[in-house]
């Protein structure tokens, strides 16, 4: 599903819901399989419900679209459904938080698990539109993050 404010992808990886979901609930997982590369190193336990957070070390120059070089986000997750979802958003140096989600959804099927990953910033500030360019990520980023989680559990 693809609005100017969201869009989704998805693929096939044969490997189990449950070996894929330890990978998304823990804070290194998020950094391991990060294909946009601003993601550095993490901080916290791995999640277990909804308002769980953790501390992701970011570097912006990765993308090279703003100048913030290194600082710290908070996830916060706000869908959790073990070995089936996992969505979050972000709290970091631009306060208040722009309210822009990610996510996985985690669906059983004859060739291990059918993922969905998406990205949405649907219900972002309002002071933000128009000074932020969205999608930070784009998704083509998050078609690669895939390729390297299904590298990542395909290996187990």
């Amino acid at each position: 599903m693809t609005t100017d404010e969201r869009f989704e992808v998805r693929r096939e990886i044969a490997a189990s819901p449950s070996d894929i979901f330890a990978v998304l609930r823990d804070p290194r997982g998020h950094v391991a399989i990060d294909s946009s590369g601003m993601l550095q190193s993490a901080d916290g336990e791995p999640v277990g419900e909804v308002g769980d957070q953790f501390v992701v070390h970011m570097d912006r120059e990765s993308l090279n679209d703003l100048p913030m070089g290194k600082y710290d986000v908070t996830v916060i997750i706000t869908r959790f459904a073990t070995d089936t979802e996992l969505e979050w958003t972000i709290s970091g140096t631009i306060q208040p938080p722009i309210k822009h989600l990610y996510g996985y959804r985690l669906e059983a099927s004859a060739g291990g698990t059918l993922v969905t990953s998406y990205y949405d910033w649907s219900q972002i500030e309002e002071r933000y539109r128009g000074k932020v360019n969205f999608p930070v990520i784009p998704e083509a980023g998050l078609r690669a993050t895939l390729g390297i989680l299904a590298r990542t559990v395909e290996q187990r």
